[in-house]
C-alpha cells in the first residue's frame, strides 16, 4: 500500500453511498427532462434564442452536439470511477490510466492515444475550468457520486472553449444545496477489499446556498501491487448580496495514493494478464519488469517487478475558484471568474520518477446579452476574454533497486511556464421561429518558455550536463457555423462545421522518439475541422432517439506512443488524418417500469498523409502510413442496458438491470501489424428501495451488483506501440517482435461483487 499523504479534505469524517451507471441523450441546448425510474435521459431539443435572459450560452451553446447525463443513471449501482457514468454518452470511450480513478476519457477518439489523464478535451466543474493551462486534466479528483448532471460537448469546440478543445468539452455539475437540503450518506463494499464511503451535504439559507461531498475510496486491487486510496472534498457555494449580483465559490481538494503495476506487452497479457506469482521477473511466465541502474546512474541494470521497485503515484490537487455574476439589465449578464489550480506530484511510474509542483491560474470574463436584435431578428450575443498561466516544474530521477521507489540520480530538470490569451465571440440568431443560425469565432495566443536540463553519466563519477531552451509562440484561430432546425416539438435537426486547435505541451518538446529526454521541439499545433449532421426524435415521453454523423479533417495531429517498457511516451505530428463516424443514442420505455438504453459509436480514423522514420543501430528507414488506421481507436463501441423497476404491488421498489459493454478490437501500431483484442463485458444489478419516508428520513436504498458477470479477461487500457526495424537488415520487424514490446496494456478487472446502502436525511 502506498504511503498516504493527507489533504485538507481528509480532515472531514467520511461515510458513503454509492450509485450506478446509466445513459443519456442528445441536445442542441436547453433541456426538457424525461423522468424515469432508474436512469434519466435528458432530451435537450436545442435552444433557439430564448425569450428570457440568455444566460446559458456558455453552458449550452445552440447547435452543438451535446449529451446530458442525469444523476438517476447512477442511482442504484456502484460508481467506481467516472467512466462508469460517461460510458453512457454516445461518442465517449474510456481507458484505464495510471491509477484506479485516472480514467482516459475520449470523445470520438480524441484522447484514445494518450497514456494517462485527459488531453484534447476541456473539462469544467460548475463552469470553473479544471483543465490546467497546459491542457492536462485528470479524473482522480472526480468522484461520480458528487454530480447532479454531466454535459458532454462533442466535436471541435475551440470557438467556445479555446485551446485543447479539439475533441469537445465536459462540464460536471455538483449537487446544489436546494437539491440536498440535508445529509446523504452511503457506503459500498466489495471484492478485493474494496470500500467506498462518502457524505453529501447542502442547504439554502436565505441568500446563501452551499453543497459539497467528502469521500474516501480504497482497495487492494485485483492484481499484485495495485492497492490505492483516494480522498476527495468538493464544495460549491453561492451568495447573492443583491438581486442583480451573485458570488459563486468552488473548492476541490484531492489526494491519490496508488501502487501501480507495469504495463504489459501483448505477449505478456496473453500469458499472465493479472501478473500472478510474479514475485520476481522470472518467477512465472509473462512477468513484467523495469530495468533499474544498480547505482542509480548508469552501467549495470537490475530487472525488478513493480512491487520490488515500489512503483506508484502520490499526488495532491487543489482547486480554488470564485465567480462574480452581475445582471446589467434583464437581458444582459456579465460574469468574471478566477481559478487557482495547484498540482503537486510524485510519480515513480516506471524506470524513472517525476516530481513537481505546478501552480496555475485562470481568468475568464464574458458578457451575454439578448436585448439587442441583429438585422431586426432576435439574437443572443456572447463575447469572452480569457487568460491563464501555469508554472512548469518537473524533475526526473532514476529509480534505484531495492523498493519504496528510492530515487537515484537526477536525469532531467524542466522549468518554465505556459500561458494562453484568448478572445471568443458568438451570435445565435433566430432567422424564423423554427430556424436558428449560429456563428462563432475564437482566437488565442499560446506562449511556451521552458528550459530542460538533462544529465548523463559516462562513468560512476562523471556527470555531463546538456541544456535545451525553447521559446515558442502559437497563434491559433477557430471559426464555427451551425444551423438548428425545429419544425415541431418532436424533431430537431442539426448541421455544424467548426474548428479546434491544441498546441503541444512543454513536456512533449523534450522527449525524443527514443523515449528519453532530448530535442523534440519541431512539434506544432494540431488543428481539426469537423462537420456534424444530426437529428433528434422524441415523439413522446416513452422514446428518445438521436443520430449524428461526423467527419473531421486533422492537420498535424499530435499522436503519442510508447517506444518500449521503462521509456517515456513521445509525441509526433501526423501531417494529415481523417476521423469519421456515427453516434447513436436510444432511450425507450416499451412498458411501465421497463427501459432500454443504448449508446453506440462507429469511429473510423486513418492517416491520409504521414511518413514514419524508424532507426536502429546504423540503419534508418522510412515507411508511408497513408491509408493506415490510426492506432488506439476501436472502430465500434456499444453500451446496452435493459432495466426494470416495479412501482406498485407487493414487489414495489424492487428493480434490476443487465448491461453489456462491447469494445471492438483495434490496432496498436502505425503499421497495423498487431491488435488489442475486442471484448464484451456483462454486468448484473439488483436493487431495492423499500419506500421508507419519515420525518427525519428522506429515503433508504440498497443494491448488489456483479461486475464482469462472465469473468472475461480483457484489455482495459492499451497505449500505442512504436514500430521498429532490424538493426542489421534495416527491414521492418514483424508482429512477433511488436507483440513482445512492453509498456502498453493494463488488464481489466475479473469478476467482482459489490453491494451498498444509501441513506438520505
Amino acid at each position: 500500500m502506498p504511503c498516504r499523504r493527507i489533504g485538507a479534505s481528509s480532515a472531514l469524517l467520511l461515510l458513503a453511498l454509492h450509485t450506478p451507471p446509466t445513459m443519456a441523450q442528445e441536445a442542441g441546448s436547453g433541456s426538457a427532462s424525461i423522468d424515469l425510474p432508474e436512469v434519466k435521459v435528458i432530451a435537450q431539443p436545442g435552444r433557439a434564442v430564448p425569450d428570457a435572459a440568455p444566460f446559458d450560452v456558455n453552458a449550452h451553446p445552440a447547435g452543438q452536439t451535446i449529451t446530458t447525463l442525469d444523476w438517476e443513471q447512477t442511482q442504484n449501482a456502484p460508481d467506481f470511477a467516472i467512466g462508469d457514468v460517461l460510458r453512457a454518452a454516445p461518442g465517449v470511450t474510456l481507458k484505464q490510466g495510471n491509477g484506479p480513478r485516472d480514467q482516459g476519457i475520449s470523445i470520438r477518439g480524441s484522447n484514445a492515444r494518450n497514456g494517462f489523464g485527459i488531453r484534447n478535451i476541456a473539462v469544467f466543474e460548475d463552469g470553473f475550468p479544471v483543465t490546467q493551462p497546459d491542457g492536462l486534466s485528470r479524473t482522480d479528483l472526480t468522484d461520480p457520486h458528487a454530480y447532479r448532471s454531466i454535459d458532454v460537448f462533442r466535436g471541435p469546440s475551440s470557438p467556445m472553449f479555446g485551446n485543447y478543445a479539439t475533441g469537445g468539452a465536459i462540464n460536471f455539475h455538483l449537487w446544489t444545496g436546494a437539491d440536498i437540503r440535508g445529509l446523504w450518506f452511503g457506503s459500498d463494499a466489495g471484492s478485493f477489499n474494496y470500500f467506498n464511503e462518502y457524505a453529501l451535504f447542502g442547504d439554502v439559507l436565505g441568500d446563501f446556498e452551499y453543497s459539497g461531498i467528502v469521500s474516501h475510496v480504497r482497495s487492494d486491487g485485483f492484481q499484485p501491487h495495485q492497492a490505492f486510496n483516494t480522498t476527495t472534498g468538493n464544495i460549491l457555494a453561492s451568495y447573492a448580496p443583491t438581486p442583480d449580483d451573485k458570488l459563486v465559490f468552488k473548492i476541490i481538494d484531492n489526494y491519490v495514493g496508488a501502487a501501480l503495476p507495469i504495463r504489459l506487452s501483448l505477449n505478456q497479457f496473453r500469458l499472465n494478464p493479472f501478473q500472478r506469482d510474479c514475485l520476481t521477473p522470472t518467477s512465472a511466465p509473462g512477468c513484467a519488469s523495469v530495468s533499474l541502474f544498480s547505482n542509480g546512474r548508469s552501467g549495470a541494470t537490475v530487472a525488478q517487478t513493480a512491487d520490488q521497485a515500489g512503483l506508484g503515484r502520490h499526488d495532491q490537487r487543489t482547486v480554488l475558484g470564485t465567480r462574480w455574476e452581475h445582471n446589467i439589465d434583464a437581458d444582459t449578464l456579465w460574469r468574471t471568474q478566477f481559478v487557482y489550480d495547484n498540482k503537486d506530484i510524485s510519480q515513480p511510474t516506471g524506470a524513472t520518477s517525476a516530481l513537481g509542483d505546478q501552480p496555475a491560474f485562470n481568468v475568464i470574463s464574458d458578457l451575454t446579452t439578448g436585448g439587442i436584435s441583429l438585422f431586426n431578428l432576435p439574437a443572443t450575443h456572447y463575447a469572452a476574454f480569457s487568460y491563464n498561466r501555469v508554472h512548469l516544474s518537473n524533475d526526473t530521477y532514476n529509480l534505484v533497486p531495492g523498493g519504496n521507489a528510492r530515487l537515484g540520480a537526477l536525469t532531467a530538470q524542466l522549468t518554465g511556464y505556459q500561458d494562453n490569451l484568448g478572445f471568443r465571440a458568438r451570435e445565435e440568431i433566430r432567422v424564423v421561429p423554427p430556424l436558428t443560425l449560429i456563428g462563432g469565432f475564437g482566437i488565442e495566443h499560446t506562449g511556451i518558455l521552458a528550459r530542460n536540463t538533462t544529465f548523463s553519466f559516462p562513468s560512476a563519477t562523471t556527470t555531463t550536463t546538456n541544456l535545451l531552451q525553447v521559446g515558442r509562440g502559437f497563434l491559433d484561430s477557430a471559426p464555427e457555423l451551425a444551423l438548428l432546425y425545429r419544425p415541431d416539438p418532436a424533431w430537431q435537426f442539426r448541421a455544424r462545421i467548426a474548428e479546434g486547435y491544441g498546441t503541444p505541451q512543454a513536456g512533449n518538446l523534450f522527449v525524443t522518439p527514443q523515449g528519453v529526454a532530448g530535442n523534440n521541439t519541431r512539434l506544432t499545433t494540431q488543428t481539426n475541422t469537423g462537420v456534424d449532421l444530426g437529428a433528434d426524435w422524441t415523439p413522446d415521453d416513452s422514446l428518445a432517439l438521436n443520430l449524428t454523423g461526423f467527419y473531421e479533417f486533422f492537420r498535424n495531429e499530435l499522436v503519442t506512443q510508447s517506444p518500449g517498457a521503462g521509456l517515456q511516451n513521445f509525441t509526433f505530428n501526423a501531417p494529415r488524418s481523417e476521423h469519421r463516424g456515427v453516434e447513436a443514442g436510444l432511450d425507450w420505455r416499451p412498458l411501465p417500469g421497463g427501459r432500454v438504453l443504448l449508446a453506440y459509436l462507429f469511429n473510423d480514423q486513418i492517416y491520409t498523409r504521414y511518413t514514419e522514420q524508424l532507426s536502429a543501430g546504423t540503419k534508418t528507414a522510412s515507411f508511408a502510413r497513408n491509408g493506415k488506421k490510426i492506432p488506439g481507436v476501436e472502430p465500434h463501441n456499444l453500451l446496452v442496458r435493459l432495466s426494470y423497476d416495479e412501482s406498485g404491488g407487493p414487489w414495489a421498489g424492487i428493480g434490476g438491470f443487465v448491461e453489456a459493454f462491447w469494445r471492438d478490437s483495434f490496432f496498436l501500431d502505425n503499421a497495423n501489424l498487431i491488435k488489442a483484442p475486442g471484448y464484451a463485458v456483462f454486468n448484473l444489478n439488483l436493487h431495492y428501495d423499500p419506500g421508507v419516508r419519515l420525518a427525519y428520513l428522506k429515503g433508504i436504498s440498497f443494491f448488489f451488483q456483479v461486475q464482469n458477470l462472465l469473468d472475461k479477461t480483457y484489455v482495459a487500457s492499451a497505449n500505442n506501440v512504436a514500430d521498429s526495424i532490424n538493426a542489421t537488415s534495416g527491414l521492418a520487424n514483424g508482429p512477433s517482435v511488436l507483440a513482445g514490446a512492453g509498456g502498453s496494456i493494463y488488464a481489466g478487472s475479473p469478476r467482482s461483487f459489490m453491494g451498498g446502502i444509501k441513506v438520505k436525511f
